[in-house]
């Protein structure tokens, strides 16, 4: 049967109005509880590390800001882990200082700015009966790779600190030299970029320029705000944008 012209006409106006249909936003906006932040420090040169970045990766999809900071120190016994970067042990020691530790060890666990021992025991990660102590919102901006935050800490008038993260999944090494000498490991959650932001007082608007996205690493962009004394956090959001 043919078509009448009317009917015609209403396609051909359908089809540009459907292309220059706007993108949906990608954002994400904290609730008013306190987000877990598990921070993982690991080495590929450590013995010890690979069953802690194995639970590290049982987090994905959870309710949790979860990052894995491979540090240097460990590169001497022959094995130079790719992902370390001197900035993380500089984080590492902060968060000693902070803690009243005597020195920095591997694999350390930090959950919410304090050392944590009982990573082990199930049921103690995902805990969001803490009231959040500063508001988040994020969002890509003009292009893939750019980003911006709104942080409104609950205190006006209070003091609050600051760091991006760029995290991806999916990474493995086959280690030829080291106490993993022959393993092949497993990352996710790696640490990518890390950019301190400062301290500030009250409300702020922050900008971030992050490292190009990979296929098939699925990259994340995290914000943690935190005390400025203590390092505890006092919220953080993570985004995966397409």
């Amino acid at each position: 049967m043919r078509s009448s012209p009317l009917v015609k006409s209403v396609v051909v106006w359908m089809i540009p109005c459907a292309a220059l249909a706007a993108p949906a936003a990608c954002e994400v906006a904290s609730g008013d509880r306190l987000i877990p932040v598990i921070e993982l420090y690991t080495s590929e040169g450590c013995s010890s590390c690979p069953p802690a970045d194995q639970w590290l990766s049982t987090l994905k999809g959870k309710p949790v800001v979860a990052q894995a900071f491979h540090v240097a120190y460990w590169d001497y016994i022959g094995w130079k882990d790719r992902f370390a970067n001197p900035a993380f042990t500089v984080r590492q020691k902060e968060i000693a200082a902070a803690n009243g530790l005597s020195g920095i060890y591997t694999p350390q666990l930090v959950r919410n700015g304090r050392d944590w021992r009982n990573w082990r025991f199930p049921g103690q990660v995902i805990d969001l009966k803490a009231p959040a102590r500063a508001a988040i919102t994020l969002r890509q901006s003009e292009s893939a790779d750019a980003f911006e935050a709104k942080v409104t800490p609950v205190v006006t008038n209070g003091e609050w600190k600051a760091y991006w993260t760029v995290t991806e999944h999916n990474h493995s090494s086959r280690v030829k030299a080291g106490e993993n000498t022959g393993e092949f490991l497993k990352h996710d959650f790696v640490v990518r970029q890390y950019v301190p932001v400062g301290r500030y007082v009250g409300a702020q608007s922050l900008k971030f320029h992050a490292i190009a996205g990979q296929t098939d690493h699925p990259r994340q962009i995290n914000l943690i705000v935190s005390e400025v004394q203590t390092g505890a956090s006092m919220q953080a959001v993570s985004l995966q944008c397409e």
